[in-house]
């Protein structure tokens, strides 16, 4: 019988010290909500306790995490907000899986009428969770140089050609002569998946990449069978496939191009200029055959909440609000020195030097700051006026693990996903980007023009009527940004399925993923400001007549761009 979130506050205050759980609970009764109760003491107290070392980084699986899901709750249920967790409960229980695969999987390959057939592990690798059994066969198949989209580079193997629907093939593993490989070892790697994801083609197949440590590998916890890789996810999903292939397999795919696969390679081992070209007379059958055995289950906690909108035909749709609530936890072994930076320890974090003896990565900005200003903005609607449409609150779990708290949600939705029309994501904003002056009026706004134009006026508009408003930069959202945001954090989760999100964050900075991003450091003031945004933001979604039109225009707010865009006569002026 699964234990009541009071239960579960108790033993976990019990074991650190009920005192301190206690002292941070101040009493809301009689206060007012609304805009202007999102204040800078308030997130400040949240905070306090969310970033303490009482909880100890927050590291997925640990007590700590499990305080601070207490804490959320609590003050949850103080406000009345309604839960909408598993039985009536505040907590949604997420299913983390270690999977063992077998695959049956192969590849088989027709060029003008010679047939060979490759198996997964012998000429093509695929990835261990190829998803459902099923059958694909393409004959319209691209072949684009090094496969890159790299335009600060001046380099763009996309130029020109439409994939959708189509095979992707690219050669050369380490790019074009002259690219930045440091710079760029994030599109290097992702390759097939920026053509999958991205420029939605069927499937992908590439070159071997030099492997890199335990790097896309399952980490295994002490203790627990080995597992081939750890999902939250259905194991019936459709997945494009993504191939790598070796020599062989290029060989016989080429063999019929009007370049050979020998002089391609040649060329990329050089970095030199590379053709593309369709590859005609080939067929190419994916059969996509591979048996799970899930040989580990552990369980986390996403913390969900609703508040019930007025409108009697609205209140059965949703606006969306998001921050992760989990960390990376604490330094368990020996700090290994690094010859250049902070110290490091292991793949986590970075203990910085003359902060070795803090072996608690506290997480306020990340995500800290998100979780409290989520907080802030619950209570503001729960204790103030209510819009027309019904709000869902979500702490997620194990971001940092891999968007699992997110990617179980919209797999486990607790409410109908159909029924959420915005989804509204806070991570990392309490800082200043790289600690510069200059931003300190500055808030990154990412994927907010992707699905729905109108979604991004809205929140322009809500901006515009701030005093003084925020400098709104899309820097982040630009399809040229080499870190990709708009794919790494939970609202890249719902944006998957066609919902429309925007992603609020302050940007990075030298304490990310360190010891050292603490609380003296967070600007409460911005960070008020920014909950005040997002609350005006929801609150006009949430009082429209409509649902935010989906135009899938994707990404033109860009980096020195500022303002509204165009919206065409489908769609509704916004609020």
């Amino acid at each position: 019988m699964r234990l009541r979130e009071w239960t579960i506050a108790v033993a976990l205050a019990g074991a650190l010290g009920a005192a301190a759980a206690a002292r941070q609970m101040p009493a809301t009764t009689g206060e007012q909500g609304g805009v202007a109760s999102i204040q800078p003491a308030e997130l400040r107290n949240y905070l306090s306790y969310i970033s303490s070392d009482d909880l100890n980084g927050r590291e997925t699986f640990s007590e700590g995490l499990g305080l601070a899901a207490a804490y959320i709750a609590d003050h949850l249920r103080e406000w009345h907000v309604k839960p909408a967790g598993d039985d009536g409960l505040y907590l949604q229980r997420v299913i983390v899986q270690g999977v063992k695969s077998t695959s049956h999987s192969t590849l088989t390959v027709t060029v003008n009428g010679r047939t060979r057939t490759f198996k997964d592990g012998d000429g093509i690798e695929l990835p261990k969770n190829v998803g459902r059994k099923r059958t694909l066969t393409a004959d319209d198949i691209e072949f684009l140089g090094y496969g890159l989209d790299a335009p600060l580079a001046k380099h763009d193997d996309y130029a020109g050609h439409d994939v959708k629907g189509k095979v992707v093939v690219w050669l050369g593993a380490k790019g074009p002569s002259g690219l930045d490989q440091q710079l760029y070892r994030r599109a290097l790697s992702g390759r097939n998946r920026f053509a999958t994801e991205q420029a939605d083609a069927v499937a992908a197949i590439g070159a071997e990449l030099p492997r890199r440590g335990d790097v896309g590998r399952d980490v295994t916890p002490r203790g627990l069978p080995e597992a081939d890789f750890t999902t939250v996810q259905r194991l019936d999903h459709t997945i494009a496939p993504n191939v790598t292939a070796n020599d062989d397999f290029f060989t016989f795919l080429f063999s019929g191009a009007p370049t050979s696969y020998a002089a391609l390679e040649a060329k990329a081992d050089k970095g030199e200029p590379l053709p593309s070209f369709r590859l005609t007379g080939v067929t190419l059958t994916f059969t996509l055959d591979d048996d799970y055995q899930v040989v580990r289950t552990r369980y986390t906690h996403n913390v969900v909440g609703i508040i019930e909108g007025s409108d009697p035909s609205l209140k059965d749709t949703y606006v969306a609000f998001g921050a992760h609530y989990d960390h990376v936890g604490y330094a368990q072994g020996d700090v290994v020195k690094g010859d250049k930076g902070p110290e490091r320890l292991g793949a986590v974090g970075r203990v910085t030097k003359g902060h070795e003896d803090d072996r608690i990565w506290n997480g306020a900005d990340d995500d800290g700051s998100g979780t409290v200003t989520l907080l802030g903005i619950a209570r503001a609607f729960a204790l103030g006026p209510k819009p027309k449409r019904s709000l869902l609150f979500v702490w997620h779990a194990g971001e940092e693990e891999g968007l699992w708290g997110s990617r179980f949600f919209v797999d486990h939705p607790e409410v109908p996903l159909t029924k959420i029309v915005a989804q509204l994501n806070m991570d990392m904003v309490g800082r200043n980007r790289d600690n510069k002056a200059s931003e300190s009026n500055t808030l990154y706004i990412v994927g907010s023009d992707r699905i729905s134009t109108e979604l991004h006026n809205i929140n322009v508009r809500a901006d515009q009527a701030m005093k003084p408003p925020l400098t709104l930069d899309y820097e982040m959202n630009d399809p040229t940004d080499l870190e990709q945001v708009y794919y790494r954090s939970d609202h890249y989760s719902y944006a998957a399925e066609d919902i429309p999100i925007i992603f609020f964050t302050t940007g990075l900075h030298p304490d990310y993923h360190a010891n050292t991003d603490s609380i003296e450091k967070i600007q409460f003031d911005k960070m008020a400001r920014i909950g005040q945004l997002i609350y005006d933001t929801g609150w006009r979604v949430a009082n429209l007549d409509h649902a935010p039109v989906r135009d899938n225009k994707g990404p033109r707010a860009g980096k020195g761009f500022s303002g509204l865009l165009p919206m065409g006569a489908a769609a509704g002026k916004g609020q």
